[in-house]
Protein backbone atom coordinates (compact mmCIF):
# COMPACT_ATOMS: atom_id res chain seq x y z
CA UNK A 1 0.00 0.00 0.00
CA UNK A 2 2.66 2.07 0.85
CA UNK A 3 3.77 1.59 -2.83
CA UNK A 4 0.77 2.43 -4.06
CA UNK A 5 0.51 5.81 -2.06
CA UNK A 6 3.63 6.86 -3.34
CA UNK A 7 2.36 6.28 -7.21
CA UNK A 8 -0.94 7.90 -6.84
CA UNK A 9 1.61 10.89 -6.10
CA UNK A 10 2.56 10.74 -9.74
CA UNK A 11 -0.25 12.86 -10.84
CA UNK A 12 -1.51 15.53 -8.26
CA UNK A 13 -2.52 18.36 -9.74
CA UNK A 14 -3.49 16.55 -13.26
CA UNK A 15 -6.84 14.31 -12.43
CA UNK A 16 -9.47 17.06 -11.72
CA UNK A 17 -12.23 16.13 -11.27
CA UNK A 18 -10.82 13.11 -10.25
CA UNK A 19 -8.21 12.04 -7.51
CA UNK A 20 -5.23 10.67 -8.59
CA UNK A 21 -5.70 7.20 -6.80
CA UNK A 22 -2.58 4.04 -6.91
CA UNK A 23 -3.15 0.62 -7.53
CA UNK A 24 -1.04 -2.25 -7.44
CA UNK A 25 -1.77 -5.69 -8.64
CA UNK A 26 0.36 -8.36 -6.58
CA UNK A 27 0.68 -12.29 -7.22
CA UNK A 28 2.35 -14.24 -5.50
CA UNK A 29 3.96 -11.30 -3.80
CA UNK A 30 5.18 -9.77 -7.03
CA UNK A 31 3.78 -6.64 -8.48
CA UNK A 32 2.31 -7.59 -11.82
CA UNK A 33 0.15 -4.51 -12.42
CA UNK A 34 0.48 -0.59 -11.55
CA UNK A 35 -1.79 2.16 -12.35
CA UNK A 36 -2.16 5.65 -11.92
CA UNK A 37 -5.48 7.80 -12.26
CA UNK A 38 -4.77 9.13 -16.12
CA UNK A 39 -3.34 13.13 -17.06
CA UNK A 40 -7.66 14.71 -16.71
CA UNK A 41 -9.13 11.72 -14.49
CA UNK A 42 -10.12 8.82 -16.85
CA UNK A 43 -9.03 6.13 -17.37
CA UNK A 44 -9.01 5.36 -13.57
CA UNK A 45 -6.07 3.70 -11.64
CA UNK A 46 -7.73 0.14 -11.26
CA UNK A 47 -8.33 0.00 -15.07
CA UNK A 48 -4.41 1.21 -16.07
CA UNK A 49 -3.19 -1.58 -13.39
CA UNK A 50 -5.50 -4.24 -14.59
CA UNK A 51 -4.49 -3.40 -17.93
CA UNK A 52 -0.78 -4.02 -17.09
CA UNK A 53 -1.31 -7.44 -15.43
CA UNK A 54 -3.58 -8.71 -18.13
CA UNK A 55 -4.41 -12.07 -17.54
CA UNK A 56 -2.35 -12.39 -14.24
CA UNK A 57 -4.62 -10.27 -12.01
CA UNK A 58 -6.56 -13.98 -12.12
CA UNK A 59 -6.32 -15.01 -8.78
CA UNK A 60 -4.11 -11.56 -7.26
CA UNK A 61 -4.63 -9.05 -4.71
CA UNK A 62 -5.20 -5.56 -5.63
CA UNK A 63 -4.09 -2.64 -3.74
CA UNK A 64 -5.87 0.67 -4.13
CA UNK A 65 -5.61 3.97 -2.26
CA UNK A 66 -9.35 4.79 -2.74
CA UNK A 67 -12.14 2.91 -3.01
CA UNK A 68 -12.98 1.69 -6.26
CA UNK A 69 -16.24 3.60 -7.84
CA UNK A 70 -19.33 1.51 -7.78
CA UNK A 71 -21.41 3.96 -10.08
CA UNK A 72 -21.20 4.09 -13.84
CA UNK A 73 -20.73 7.26 -15.44
CA UNK A 74 -18.50 8.59 -18.18
CA UNK A 75 -16.22 4.89 -17.73
CA UNK A 76 -18.07 1.57 -15.66
CA UNK A 77 -17.31 1.10 -12.36
CA UNK A 78 -13.67 0.29 -11.52
CA UNK A 79 -15.44 -2.99 -8.81
CA UNK A 80 -16.82 -4.19 -11.64
CA UNK A 81 -13.55 -4.60 -13.95
CA UNK A 82 -11.86 -5.65 -10.59
CA UNK A 83 -14.49 -8.72 -10.26
CA UNK A 84 -14.58 -9.38 -14.16
CA UNK A 85 -10.43 -9.83 -13.96
CA UNK A 86 -10.86 -12.36 -10.88
CA UNK A 87 -9.04 -10.75 -8.47
CA UNK A 88 -9.47 -12.42 -5.31
CA UNK A 89 -8.74 -9.62 -3.08
CA UNK A 90 -9.22 -6.16 -2.47
CA UNK A 91 -6.94 -3.96 -0.31
CA UNK A 92 -8.25 -0.17 0.21
CA UNK A 93 -6.73 2.54 2.05
CA UNK A 94 -9.67 4.86 2.12
CA UNK A 95 -13.17 4.68 1.83
CA UNK A 96 -14.65 6.91 -0.39
CA UNK A 97 -16.70 9.87 1.25
CA UNK A 98 -18.64 10.40 -2.71
CA UNK A 99 -22.03 9.60 -1.65
CA UNK A 100 -22.42 7.95 -4.98
CA UNK A 101 -20.38 4.73 -3.73
CA UNK A 102 -18.85 5.53 0.10
CA UNK A 103 -19.34 1.49 1.11
CA UNK A 104 -20.91 0.52 -2.27
CA UNK A 105 -17.80 -0.26 -4.31
CA UNK A 106 -16.65 -2.68 -1.28
CA UNK A 107 -20.01 -4.56 -0.92
CA UNK A 108 -20.01 -5.05 -4.73
CA UNK A 109 -16.81 -6.73 -4.47
CA UNK A 110 -17.84 -8.60 -0.95
CA UNK A 111 -20.99 -9.73 -2.91
CA UNK A 112 -18.88 -11.08 -5.77
CA UNK A 113 -17.28 -13.69 -3.29
CA UNK A 114 -13.90 -11.24 -2.78
CA UNK A 115 -12.37 -10.95 0.28
CA UNK A 116 -11.77 -6.50 1.50
CA UNK A 117 -9.76 -5.03 3.34
CA UNK A 118 -9.55 -1.49 4.53
CA UNK A 119 -7.71 0.70 6.64
CA UNK A 120 -4.23 0.19 5.22
CA UNK A 121 -2.59 2.77 5.82
CA UNK A 122 -5.62 4.94 6.10
CA UNK A 123 -3.94 8.04 7.37
CA UNK A 124 -1.07 7.95 4.79
CA UNK A 125 -3.64 7.19 2.11
CA UNK A 126 -5.54 10.55 3.36
CA UNK A 127 -3.15 12.80 3.48
CA UNK A 128 -2.00 11.68 -0.32
CA UNK A 129 -5.86 12.11 -0.99
CA UNK A 130 -6.61 15.25 1.29
CA UNK A 131 -7.41 18.04 -1.81
CA UNK A 132 -10.34 15.21 -3.16
CA UNK A 133 -11.78 14.44 0.44
CA UNK A 134 -12.03 18.02 0.97
CA UNK A 135 -13.84 18.84 -1.81
CA UNK A 136 -16.10 16.12 -1.14
CA UNK A 137 -16.82 16.75 2.55
CA UNK A 138 -16.78 19.87 2.99
CA UNK A 139 -17.25 21.54 -0.60
CA UNK A 140 -13.97 23.50 -1.38
CA UNK A 141 -10.64 22.72 -2.03
CA UNK A 142 -7.22 22.09 0.50
CA UNK A 143 -5.78 25.23 1.12
CA UNK A 144 -1.73 25.46 1.72
CA UNK A 145 -0.32 28.46 2.69
CA UNK A 146 3.40 28.78 1.59
CA UNK A 147 5.25 31.35 3.10
CA UNK A 148 9.71 31.91 2.91
CA UNK A 149 10.52 33.74 6.02
CA UNK A 150 13.82 35.47 6.22
CA UNK A 151 16.04 34.67 9.89
CA UNK A 152 14.18 38.67 11.46
CA UNK A 153 10.89 37.25 10.30
CA UNK A 154 10.32 38.95 7.25
CA UNK A 155 8.50 37.75 3.88
CA UNK A 156 10.06 40.67 1.74
CA UNK A 157 11.19 44.39 1.71
CA UNK A 158 8.73 47.36 1.25
CA UNK A 159 8.88 48.52 -2.26
CA UNK A 160 11.89 46.31 -3.63
CA UNK A 161 9.61 43.44 -5.58
CA UNK A 162 10.17 39.73 -5.05
CA UNK A 163 13.61 39.69 -2.49
CA UNK A 164 15.44 36.33 -2.05
CA UNK A 165 14.60 34.54 1.26
CA UNK A 166 15.42 31.23 0.22
CA UNK A 167 18.08 29.08 -1.59
CA UNK A 168 17.52 27.37 -5.33
CA UNK A 169 17.09 24.11 -3.76
CA UNK A 170 13.91 25.42 -1.97
CA UNK A 171 12.76 27.43 -4.93
CA UNK A 172 12.66 23.83 -6.61
CA UNK A 173 10.81 22.21 -3.81
CA UNK A 174 8.11 25.06 -4.12
CA UNK A 175 8.09 24.26 -7.99
CA UNK A 176 7.13 20.95 -7.30
CA UNK A 177 4.13 21.93 -4.80
CA UNK A 178 3.19 24.17 -7.37
CA UNK A 179 2.83 21.51 -10.11
CA UNK A 180 1.26 19.20 -7.24
CA UNK A 181 -1.73 21.56 -6.76
CA UNK A 182 -4.96 22.15 -8.83
CA UNK A 183 -4.84 26.52 -8.26
CA UNK A 184 -1.99 28.74 -6.95
CA UNK A 185 -3.28 32.16 -5.24
CA UNK A 186 -1.69 35.27 -4.76
CA UNK A 187 -3.32 39.23 -3.62
CA UNK A 188 -3.17 41.95 -5.97
CA UNK A 189 -0.53 43.72 -3.76
CA UNK A 190 1.70 40.86 -5.05
CA UNK A 191 0.78 40.55 -8.45
CA UNK A 192 1.76 44.38 -8.87
CA UNK A 193 4.95 44.52 -6.38
CA UNK A 194 6.08 41.31 -8.12
CA UNK A 195 4.67 41.04 -12.01
CA UNK A 196 5.17 37.06 -11.67
CA UNK A 197 4.03 34.08 -13.79
CA UNK A 198 3.06 31.52 -10.85
CA UNK A 199 3.94 28.82 -13.67
CA UNK A 200 6.00 25.77 -12.90
CA UNK A 201 9.27 26.43 -14.42
CA UNK A 202 10.80 23.61 -13.51
CA UNK A 203 12.28 21.43 -16.37
CA UNK A 204 9.95 18.39 -17.29
CA UNK A 205 7.32 20.34 -15.15
CA UNK A 206 6.05 22.92 -17.23
CA UNK A 207 3.17 21.65 -18.32
CA UNK A 208 1.65 21.07 -14.67
CA UNK A 209 1.24 24.84 -13.89
CA UNK A 210 -1.72 25.50 -11.73
CA UNK A 211 -4.33 27.80 -12.58
CA UNK A 212 -3.75 31.30 -11.57
CA UNK A 213 -6.09 33.12 -9.26
CA UNK A 214 -5.00 36.74 -8.32
CA UNK A 215 -7.80 38.36 -5.12
CA UNK A 216 -7.63 41.73 -7.46
CA UNK A 217 -11.24 43.77 -6.03
CA UNK A 218 -10.95 46.98 -7.90
CA UNK A 219 -9.71 44.86 -10.92
CA UNK A 220 -6.69 46.59 -10.73
CA UNK A 221 -4.33 44.17 -12.77
CA UNK A 222 -2.56 45.45 -16.02
CA UNK A 223 -3.18 43.99 -19.15
CA UNK A 224 0.70 44.22 -19.89
CA UNK A 225 1.51 42.09 -16.74
CA UNK A 226 2.83 38.57 -17.51
CA UNK A 227 -0.64 36.78 -15.57
CA UNK A 228 -2.79 38.55 -18.24
CA UNK A 229 -0.60 38.63 -21.09
CA UNK A 230 -0.21 34.09 -20.72
CA UNK A 231 -4.11 33.73 -19.66
CA UNK A 232 -4.52 31.95 -23.05
CA UNK A 233 -2.01 29.54 -22.04
CA UNK A 234 -2.51 29.11 -18.20
CA UNK A 235 -5.74 29.85 -17.17
CA UNK A 236 -6.20 33.06 -15.01
CA UNK A 237 -8.68 33.76 -12.72
CA UNK A 238 -9.31 37.32 -10.87
CA UNK A 239 -11.43 37.66 -7.83
CA UNK A 240 -13.89 40.97 -7.52
CA UNK A 241 -15.46 41.21 -4.08
CA UNK A 242 -13.09 40.15 -1.71
CA UNK A 243 -10.51 42.57 0.15
CA UNK A 244 -7.46 42.15 -0.72
CA UNK A 245 -4.24 44.37 -0.24
CA UNK A 246 -5.37 47.11 -2.44
CA UNK A 247 -8.81 47.99 -0.39
CA UNK A 248 -9.93 51.86 -0.96
CA UNK A 249 -13.60 53.73 -1.38
CA UNK A 250 -16.16 52.47 -4.39
CA UNK A 251 -15.35 52.42 -7.95
CA UNK A 252 -17.59 53.98 -10.93
CA UNK A 253 -19.20 51.30 -11.86
CA UNK A 254 -18.99 51.85 -15.73
CA UNK A 255 -15.03 52.04 -15.10
CA UNK A 256 -15.11 48.54 -13.35
CA UNK A 257 -17.55 47.34 -16.19
CA UNK A 258 -14.44 48.66 -18.55
CA UNK A 259 -11.84 46.55 -16.55
CA UNK A 260 -13.69 43.44 -16.92
CA UNK A 261 -14.37 43.43 -20.07
CA UNK A 262 -10.90 44.30 -21.30
CA UNK A 263 -9.72 41.47 -18.55
CA UNK A 264 -11.77 38.91 -20.59
CA UNK A 265 -10.81 40.10 -24.04
CA UNK A 266 -7.39 38.89 -22.97
CA UNK A 267 -8.89 35.14 -21.51
CA UNK A 268 -9.02 36.30 -18.35
CA UNK A 269 -12.40 34.67 -15.78
CA UNK A 270 -13.19 37.47 -13.91
CA UNK A 271 -15.21 35.90 -10.75
CA UNK A 272 -17.35 37.60 -8.15
CA UNK A 273 -17.05 36.33 -4.50
CA UNK A 274 -18.24 38.01 -1.45
CA UNK A 275 -15.71 36.45 1.03
CA UNK A 276 -12.77 34.29 1.08
CA UNK A 277 -15.28 31.01 2.02
CA UNK A 278 -17.32 32.21 -0.78
CA UNK A 279 -14.36 32.09 -3.38
CA UNK A 280 -13.20 28.87 -1.48
CA UNK A 281 -17.16 27.26 -2.67
CA UNK A 282 -16.86 28.91 -5.96
CA UNK A 283 -13.53 26.84 -6.84
CA UNK A 284 -14.57 23.65 -5.33
CA UNK A 285 -17.66 23.58 -7.71
CA UNK A 286 -15.22 23.88 -10.72
CA UNK A 287 -13.14 20.79 -9.19
CA UNK A 288 -10.40 22.48 -7.83
CA UNK A 289 -9.41 20.17 -5.03
CA UNK A 290 -6.09 22.01 -3.72
CA UNK A 291 -5.15 25.79 -3.36
CA UNK A 292 -1.59 27.04 -2.90
CA UNK A 293 -1.63 31.02 -1.14
CA UNK A 294 1.40 32.15 -2.05
CA UNK A 295 1.21 36.09 -1.20
CA UNK A 296 1.53 38.34 0.29
CA UNK A 297 1.36 38.75 4.04
CA UNK A 298 -2.56 39.99 4.13
CA UNK A 299 -4.00 37.35 2.08
CA UNK A 300 -1.99 34.97 3.70
CA UNK A 301 -3.14 36.64 7.73
CA UNK A 302 -6.86 36.53 6.15
CA UNK A 303 -6.88 32.60 4.97
CA UNK A 304 -5.85 32.12 8.54
CA UNK A 305 -8.31 34.28 10.13
CA UNK A 306 -11.21 32.47 8.54
CA UNK A 307 -10.11 29.02 9.66
CA UNK A 308 -10.00 28.02 6.25
CA UNK A 309 -6.05 26.93 6.24
CA UNK A 310 -5.60 23.13 6.15
CA UNK A 311 -1.61 22.95 5.74
CA UNK A 312 1.51 25.36 6.64
CA UNK A 313 4.65 25.43 4.40
CA UNK A 314 7.14 27.23 6.17
CA UNK A 315 10.70 28.16 4.49
CA UNK A 316 13.30 29.51 6.85
CA UNK A 317 16.09 31.42 4.87
CA UNK A 318 19.03 32.73 6.35
CA UNK A 319 19.10 36.60 5.11
CA UNK A 320 17.94 39.25 7.20
CA UNK A 321 15.70 41.97 5.36
CA UNK A 322 16.37 44.26 8.10
CA UNK A 323 13.73 47.73 9.38
CA UNK A 324 12.26 47.99 6.29
CA UNK A 325 10.86 44.33 5.68
CA UNK A 326 6.76 43.07 5.57
CA UNK A 327 6.44 41.03 8.55
CA UNK A 328 5.41 37.76 7.96
CA UNK A 329 2.39 36.73 9.50
CA UNK A 330 3.62 33.43 11.29
CA UNK A 331 6.95 32.59 12.07
CA UNK A 332 8.20 29.24 13.45
CA UNK A 333 7.43 30.16 17.15
CA UNK A 334 3.79 31.66 16.39
CA UNK A 335 2.45 28.76 14.39
CA UNK A 336 -1.19 28.21 15.32
CA UNK A 337 -2.01 25.46 17.96
CA UNK A 338 -4.49 23.96 16.29
CA UNK A 339 -1.54 23.30 13.92
CA UNK A 340 0.74 20.10 14.47
CA UNK A 341 4.13 19.13 12.95
CA UNK A 342 4.40 16.64 10.05
CA UNK A 343 7.72 16.99 8.75
CA UNK A 344 10.47 19.04 8.28
CA UNK A 345 13.49 19.04 5.31
CA UNK A 346 17.15 20.81 5.08
CA UNK A 347 16.93 22.82 2.08
CA UNK A 348 20.76 23.48 1.54
CA UNK A 349 20.85 26.23 3.82
CA UNK A 350 17.70 26.72 4.19
CA UNK A 351 14.70 24.24 6.53
CA UNK A 352 11.03 23.39 5.71
CA UNK A 353 8.68 22.95 8.38
CA UNK A 354 5.27 21.23 7.66
CA UNK A 355 2.36 22.08 9.66
CA UNK A 356 -1.39 20.33 9.08
CA UNK A 357 -4.39 21.13 11.23
CA UNK A 358 -4.67 18.67 13.95
CA UNK A 359 -7.84 16.45 13.50
CA UNK A 360 -10.92 16.93 15.74
CA UNK A 361 -12.88 14.40 17.09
Amino acid sequence: MAEAIRLSLRNLGRTSTNPSVGCLIVKDGVIVGRGVTAVGGRPHAETEALADAGERAGGATAYVTLEPCSHRGKTPPCADALIAAGVARVVVSVTDPDERVSGRGLKMLENAGIAVTTGALEAEGRRALAGYLMRQTKGRPYVIVKLAVSRDGMIGRKGSGQVAITGPAAREQVQVLRAETDAILVGIGTALADDPLLTVRLEGLEDRSPTRIVLDRHLDLPLSSKLVSTARDVPLIVVRGVPDESDRGGQAADMLAARRTALEEKGVEVLEAADLADLLFALGSRGISSLLVEGGARVAADFLAADLVDEIQLYRGLPEIGADGIASPLTIDTIPTRFKPLRSLQLGPDRLDVFERAQTA
